[in-house]
């Protein structure tokens, strides 16, 4: 018996959270956000599930995008971060990318590059989240300098796209603020305009526009940080497995794991599990974390290991046997409860699920 260690992706779920994604911005182009690798699900095989029903993929840069196209891939594709160096410029022409601009410097590179095809290009606005993006009265003096580069480097029609900070609570109205400078700051220049992440796209109607960017509700996670039902349900699609290896039978008061931190609390059973903070678990999760055994819950106790984590078996009538199956997360336990036990989010739990984890593809397409 090989250790287990594997992270099972159902890419027909996938689909179907695009379909929901559709369904609730029905008006609206979809941008499909498949960074960092897919949000740890696989960009090309992401990509391959839902790249006939998408209008454009977004990912962070060249690298990701020359994976797409050297794959086949012939949709519009659009690099969030734009050029990180001018030398990129030539190549995303080429290969015919479309930059997200944010920056002064990234538009005086455009000014002097010399590309073989027109740039489509994305003006960044800051409306808020101060990290990317130009000022509102920046906006115009950015758009003409843009439009003033003649038309074989640049596509005069630019598009307009902002990010939304705090769209994950539904009762912060910093988004509307957000929108509504959005609107303001574009409304002069014509092109068409982007700003609904997840949550926007499920959660902010105003915030569609021309084109929505689903990005962590495509793979089955609610956006939102209150946790409450979503009227249209997504389906996880990575379910991280790994297996019983050990049954241990512990006294009252015996110690489980570095550091001694949880004591037995009677006479128990312990199981002994192929995962640990090596495999992209995170290490914080507390005590209590629940943990499909089986089909059966159980939860998690003592510390996190590199390779292996300890969980109560307390309540089960036959206990599991070395090789049963064990879930850390998926249908259930939900990656939302795993990482709200761990004080982080489940975009972090994707994306730090190493390679050592295989990944098994389930697709019934």
């Amino acid at each position: 018996m090989s250790r287990e260690a594997c992270a099972l992706i159902d890419l027909d779920a996938v689909r179907d959270n695009l379909r929901v994604a559709r369904a609730v911005a029905a008006r609206s182009r979809v941008m499909a956000v498949i960074k960092s690798d897919g949000y740890g699900h696989g960009l090309v095989r992401v990509a391959q599930a839902i790249g006939e029903d998408v209008d454009a993929f977004a990912v962070t840069d060249l690298d990701e995008a020359l994976a797409l196209r050297r794959a086949g891939f012939n949709q519009r594709i659009v690099l969030l971060q734009g050029p990180f160096e001018a030398a990129e410029i030539p190549l995303a022409a080429a290969e015919q990318l479309e930059l997200v601009i944010h920056s002064a410097w990234q538009i005086e590179a455009i000014e002097q590059a010399q590309v073989s095809a027109a740039l489509q290009l994305w003006l960044k606005v800051d409306t808020g989240m101060h990290r990317l993006g130009f000022q509102a009265d920046e906006v115009a003096a950015a758009w003409r300098r843009l439009t003033a580069i003649p038309a074989h480097t640049v596509n005069p029609e630019i598009g307009f796209m902002t990010h939304l900070a705090c769209a994950d609570d539904r009762d912060d109205t910093m988004t509307d603020r957000q929108i509504e400078a959005f609107e303001e700051a574009c409304k002069d220049f014509g092109g068409p305009l982007s700003a609904a992440n997840s949550a926007g796209l499920l959660g902010w109607l105003e915030s569609h526009f021309d084109w929505v960017r689903p990005g962590i509700m495509l793979y089955g996670v609610s956006p939102f940080s209150d946790r409450q039902p979503l009227d249209f349900p997504l389906r996880p699609a990575m379910t991280l497995r790994g297996r019983i290896i050990a049954v241990k039978h512990l006294g009252a008061g015996q110690k489980v794991g570095y550091g001694a931190t949880w004591s037995c609390p009677e006479d128990m059973p312990i199981g002994i599990v192929s995962i640990g903070y090596g495999d992209g678990y995170p290490r914080h999760a507390m005590h209590g974390t629940p943990v499909d055994v089986a089909g059966r819950r159980a939860s998690l106790v003592g510390r996190i290991s590199m390779d292996m984590l300890a969980v109560d078996l307390r309540g089960m009538v036959t206990l599991p046997a070395p090789g049963d199956p064990v879930t850390l997360w998926g249908e259930q336990p939900r990656p939302e409860s795993v990482a709200d036990s761990a004080g982080t989010i489940a975009y972090e739990l994707f994306c730090r699920t190493p390679s050592r984890v295989r990944r098994v593809y389930l697709d019934d397409q």
